[in-house]
This record gives C-alpha cells, sequence and structure tokens, in this order.
C-alpha cells in the first residue's frame, strides 16, 4: 500500500464514514489531546476535530424509530465531539488575555461593593500585596498612589495595560502568566474576606451610620422607636427613611416610620412614599398628601385610583391627598365621583374638590347639594363650596338653609355670613 493510501486510511475522507470508525477517529484524538504539550499540538487537535466533525455531519448513519428505545449514535456521536471541544479549551493557555479579565473582575468588584471602615483598609492592602507581586514578574512600579477606590483601580489598569504590552506568549513565557494568575487569585481571595457592608448585623449598619446617635439616657423599647421618634422632632426625615429602609421587614416599625414621615410632611421623602403609592400603598399615599403643593408629581399616579370602586378605601385616601396636594388636574375625575354609588364615599370627593379650589367644581358640587340624597355628601358639597370661597360657590351654599339637615343648615349659615361680612367690607368707606 502506497504513502497516500495509509493518509487515506487515517483520515477516512476516502470512506463512507460510519459509527464505528468515527468512534475510533474520536478515541485517538482524545490521546492526542490528553499528549498535546504546546499551543500548536493543540492546534492539531483542533483541526482533526474539525474534519471529524465535518465527517459526522454528511455521514449516513442509523436513525431510531420515535418509538424505538435504541441509542442515537449520531446524537452519541455529536456529545463525544462537544466534550472534546470542551477539553480542547480547558487545555489551552492560559494567555495574558485571562490575567486581564481577572484583574478587571477585581476592579468591578472594588467600584461596585460598599466597603466597610474596615473593609478599605483591607481591599486597598489586597491591591498593594498583588501590585507588589504583578511589580516582580513585569519588571515595574504599580503602586497605588493612594487608598482611595479611582487610586487602587488606576493602579489595577497599570498592570494590565504591563500584561497587554508584555505579549506573553502562552507556551513561552507560561510561568510569568502563571504567577500573574497566582497573584490574581490571592488578589481575588483577598478582595471576597475583606468585610462589605452587607456583611454587617442592621443593627450594626444603623449604628454605622449614626442613627442611635440621637439617644439620650432613657428611651422607650425597642431603642429603634425612640430614635425614630427624636428624629421626627428634630426633622430629619432622612434618618427616619433609613429606619424605614432597613427595619421595614418588621410591620411595627414600618408603621411608626410611615407614620413619623406623614406627620413630617418633609418632600425629601417624596421618592420613597411615591414608589410605595404606585404600588396602592395607603399609608404612603396620605404621607404624599401631607406634602402638599411638593408632592404634585404624584398626582397622575393617584387619579389612576380614584376609579378603584371596588376598593373604597384606597380611594378615600387618595381623595384626600388629591385635595390636600390641590392639583387642579384632579378636579374631573373627582367631580365625576360625586355620581358614584357609594354614599360613603361620595362625601370624600366632595371635600378633596373643596381643598383643590378649582372654580370649575363649583358647578358639579352645587348639584350635589341640590340633589344628593344623602345629609353627609349634602354637608361635604357645602363644605366644599365654602372652601372654595367665590361669589357664586358661597350663594350656593348658602342658598341651602333650609334643608332639612341641620349639618346642612350650619354650612349655609356659615356660608351666609361669609358673604353678608364681604358685603360689609366692600360697604366700608375708603379713606
Amino acid at each position: 500500500m502506497s504513502d497516500g493510501d495509509d493518509a487515506a486510511d487515517s483520515s477516512g475522507a476516502d470512506e463512507e464514514p460510519t459509527a464505528e470508525s468515527l468512534e475510533e477517529r474520536l478515541t485517538a484524538v482524545e490521546e492526542e489531546l490528553d499528549a498535546a504539550e504546546t499551543e500548536a499540538d493543540l492546534d492539531e487537535v483542533e483541526a482533526t476535530i474539525d474534519d471529524i466533525e465535518s465527517d459526522l455531519e454528511r455521514a449516513d448513519l442509523p436513525e431510531p424509530d420515535e418509538d424505538d428505545d435504541a441509542e442515537d449514535p449520531r446524537a452519541d456521536l455529536e456529545s463525544k465531539v462537544d466534550a472534546l471541544r470542551d477539553a480542547l479549551e480547558e487545555a489551552r493557555g492560559p494567555y495574558g488575555e485571562d490575567v486581564v479579565a481577572e484583574i478587571d473582575e477585581a476592579k468591578s468588584t472594588i467600584e461596585d461593593t460598599r466597603w466597610t471602615e474596615q473593609g478599605e483598609g483591607e481591599v486597598a492592602e489586597a491591591v498593594a500585596t498583588f501590585t507588589d507581586a504583578a511589580a516582580e514578574t513585569l519588571d515595574g512600579s504599580f503602586s497605588a498612589d493612594g487608598a482611595d477606590t479611582d487610586s487602587l483601580v488606576a493602579a489595577l489598569d497599570s498592570v494590565a495595560e504591563a500584561v497587554t504590552e508584555a505579549g506573553f506568549d502562552a507556551d513561552d513565557d507560561a510561568e510569568e502568566i502563571a504567577a500573574l494568575l497566582e497573584a490574581t487569585d490571592a488578589l481575588s481571595t483577598g478582595l471576597e474576606e475583606a468585610q462589605e457592608w452587607d456583611d454587617l448585623l442592621v443593627n450594626e449598619q444603623l449604628e454605622a451610620l449614626g442613627f442611635y446617635d440621637c439617644l439620650g439616657h432613657y428611651k422607650d423599647f425597642p431603642p429603634e422607636w425612640s430614635a425614630v421618634k427624636e428624629w421626627e422632632k428634630q426633622g430629619n426625615v432622612e434618618m427616619v427613611l433609613l429606619a424605614l429602609d432597613k427595619l421595614g421587614d418588621s410591620g411595627f416599625m414600618e408603621e411608626h416610620c410611615l407614620e413619623a414621615i406623614t406627620r413630617m410632611g418633609d418632600p425629601g421623602a417624596f421618592d420613597e412614599m411615591h414608589a410605595r403609592a404606585q404600588k396602592r400603598g395607603k399609608p404612603a399615599i396620605k404621607a404624599l398628601g401631607k406634602m402638599g403643593a411638593d408632592a404634585e408629581d404624584a398626582v397622575e399616579t393617584l387619579v389612576d385610583y380614584v376609579d378603584a370602586d371596588s376598593d373604597p378605601a384606597l380611594q378615600k385616601v387618595t381623595f384626600k391627598a388629591l385635595g390636600e396636594i390641590g392639583s387642579e388636574e384632579a378636579t374631573q375625575a373627582l367631580a365625576d365621583k360625586l355620581a358614584m354609588d357609594n354614599d360613603n364615599v361620595r362625601p370624600h370627593a366632595a371635600r378633596a374638590l373643596g381643598l383643590v379650589g378649582d372654580t370649575r367644581a363649583v358647578k358639579p358640587l352645587t348639584d350635589a347639594l341640590t340633589d344628593d340624597e344623602h345629609d353627609k355628601v349634602r354637608a361635604a358639597a357645602a363644605w366644599a363650596l365654602r372652601q372654595i370661597g367665590t361669589e357664586t360657590a358661597l350663594e350656593a351654599a348658602a342658598g341651602a338653609a333650609d334643608d332639612t339637615a341641620f349639618v346642612v343648615q350650619h354650612e349655609a349659615e356659615r356660608a351666609a355670613e361669609t358673604l353678608a361680612s364681604s358685603d360689609t367690607d366692600a360697604e366700608a368707606p375708603t379713606a
């Protein structure tokens, strides 16, 4: 047999590939992979795998019936090819690029992690150890200019740049690459062991942030509640929000934090209350109302709840909040609810319109005062007209003096008094 015939036999290219022949070739490649020592050897193994995969694709192999439990030779061979490729990739390198990738990961960890004061020192120490080790391999100086994040990241960047510029060869520079990877492993371990903020218990975090600094000798139990009350007295909404964030899993503390925020009415809590309001949180909606005009950006969210007829409690707190915020954007939506079925909710819509003070509400409020069957609704409509306070609104409210309900008569009398007072002021002589 000629040399050409031998080559044809070894490659299988001139024969119709069979499951058996492909299996034999894969076994041989596996042995070649085990024996490979250089990147060039691995390149040859990869080329052989490519040839086998091509032959596998064109091979006419038996296919099992759908209902047959027999083995599928093609699937088995494809699985072995994939396994060989994975083994090939594991055998390659390591490369200089691997060192750079590890450095980049360490940089991300440093930048994205919140460290404690102790942890910051440990991170700086881990970076210093790494740059010293890198300096020995790369023959350079990479020490950080300081212990802050920017300085540490800059030092790591300088090492990564030096590795890239070195152009390491996987075969010729294997020792250098191995030394650098050993250093990056140590860096990674140092960062893992450095103390992160999340490692601290909640009370330790609060203490580190000065949450308990406001407490005197005497305090209610739990001390967190006492601190919230004290921060409320001092007008420090940020500390109350901190307690809500860290202790909100406790229903007790969540309730008291939200009540404190509501009483404070501080727009500094808007973002957190708005986020909770978007999840239909009633205490948060109430808190938004107490912020008044400072919570106007929440009006669009709250108006969506005006028609939540299946949740009267949500409607009531929403109506009041919209009234306290005072945006005329809510007028039409609130006015429409004066005709809703629930006579326990309609009064809240009327009062909200009074708080908004939009004169466009005078007509629907007058209609409610005249036509609604329920005393509470008529009384609320009369009250709202007094709050709007224009002459037309006051005249409409005063016109209900003969109403059958005392509460409505009372509102009518007050409206009439206001009108009379206005007339007196208008007729008073001027200097």
